[in-house]
């Protein structure tokens, strides 16, 4: 996945989750935020920040923050990244050998997944996580609380009963990390949702990615420790 014009800056605060005041040649600008989560871990005032500029002249923010320092690791937060890495990862033949669809945005009964995917005669769904939160080299999701998230496991679930083949991609949006856990001491009840979907059949992937300021690629898969207790 590769961004056009990248600029750098430095950020200085996020008056909402849409928007942040990054300092940049000087000047303050506002510039539009490609993650609603909390990120406080990330985007904290004086950290080195990266931007895509927009190709839109009628926008009302010239830029997108994607990317952020944190130390010596460089972290992809754009919130649309890990679906688009994904999509060319597996359109490669990394994730099915014999894929020959991978559809976006897909609906199953009262569900929407992100993706529904066929091959090998075989047929299943995909949902992807980006993952920006780490400690000490070890990735974890979510961040904050959510529902949603809850929901979706349990929608795999389903699917997995129903004969469908189901998978949960977590997409590390920054490289090096040891393994992927889920946060049980920030969301228990997501932890507990994963392993009781990873016992009904449901694949759980964690992968991490190399990350440039300008581009990001899905690597190499990571230890999932899902019985990890990161509290």
């Amino acid at each position: 996945m590769q961004y056009q014009t990248v600029k750098k800056g430095i950020f200085l605060h996020r008056p909402n989750r849409f928007i942040a005041q990054v300092e940049m040649e000087g000047r303050t600008e506002t510039v539009h935020v490609k993650n609603t989560g909390r990120c406080r871990e990330l985007l904290i005032p004086g950290v080195t920040v990266y931007l895509e500029e927009s190709a839109n002249p009628n926008r009302k923010t010239r830029f997108d923050l994607v990317a952020v320092e944190k130390g010596e690791l460089l972290i992809n937060m754009d919130a649309q990244a890990p679906n688009q890495v994904f999509r060319e990862w597996a359109q490669s033949g990394a994730f099915r050998s014999e894929l020959t669809l991978l559809r976006p945005e897909t609906t199953w009964g009262k569900s929407r997944f992100d993706f529904y995917w066929e091959g090998g005669g075989k047929k299943g769904f995909v949902e992807v996580k980006g993952v920006t939160l780490e400690t000490d080299g070890l990735a974890l999701f979510p961040d904050a609380p959510t529902e949603r998230g809850v929901k979706h496991l349990k929608e795999l679930t389903v699917c997995r009963q129903a004969g469908y083949e189901a998978a949960v991609c977590f997409v590390l949006q920054m490289a090096g990390m040891t393994a992927f856990a889920p946060n049980d001491h920030t969301h228990p009840a997501f932890g507990d949702a994963l392993r009781r979907a990873r016992d009904a059949g449901v694949e759980v992937l964690a992968y991490g990615c190399r990350v440039w300021p300008h581009r990001l690629e899905l690597d190499r898969p990571v230890p999932v420790l899902l019985d990890h207790d990161a509290g």
